[in-house]
């Protein structure tokens, strides 16, 4: 971490275990950095990911299954439709669910993961998990019930939920429906795997 790299900012940099658990606590809200030179490495990726689609390459997950099903392709038509069927099937969860601190903490680490660049992601998802985090606007995750070799698909579908405007989040010391936060906040909930 260079010395004049605030806590909290996030991009073309690591976060610390210490900067994640103040960002977890509630004392540290979270920049995305304003380095031209990130900024269009992160929209490169996208770029990359949107041509090669456009182009009619196959993208392990993107246009194809998954796991097994790797081999069977998606028709582009229903590209935008995988992710969020997706997101449904996997939110089946069980047990307590995540404390407040414990979500934010699973969202920054998201966070901090998809803002190294590599994963094709749009810059408008970058700033819409730390709306999550800035905004305290938490998913509610079951700590149980997680699957993959990863272990993270069932958590981060509660968070893929929350980013498109379905399933209760926690917001202002209340439940509500997680689209209701966007409008209130202004925003409008996001369309996984866009295209344009």
């Amino acid at each position: 971490m260079a010395e004049h790299d605030p806590i909290g900012k996030i991009g073309g940099r690591r976060l610390t275990i210490e900067e994640v658990v103040s960002i977890a606590n509630g004392k540290t809200p979270v920049a995305l950095s304003a380095d031209p030179a990130w900024r269009a490495r992160i929209e490169r990726g996208a770029d990359f990911l949107r041509r090669h689609l456009l182009q009619g390459a196959t993208v392990y997950g993107v246009n194809t299954g998954y796991g097994d099903s790797c081999v069977v392709d998606v028709p582009m038509e229903l590209v935008e439709v995988l992710p969020l069927q997706l997101l449904r099937y996997h939110g089946c969860g069980m047990g307590q669910r995540l404390t407040d601190a414990q979500t934010l903490a699973v969202i920054a680490a998201r966070l901090n993961s998809l803002a190294y660049g590599f994963s094709g992601v749009r810059h408008v998802l970058l700033e819409r998990l730390a709306d999550l985090i800035n905004h305290r606007v938490l998913p509610r995750i079951p700590s149980e019930g997680s699957v993959a070799a990863s272990g993270d698909l069932t958590p981060l579908s509660y968070v893929a939920a929350a980013l498109v405007g379905e399933r209760d989040v926690r917001f202002r010391d209340g439940l509500c429906d997680a689209r209701s936060v966007w409008t209130t906040l202004g925003y409008t909930p996001l369309t996984l795997a866009r295209l344009y």
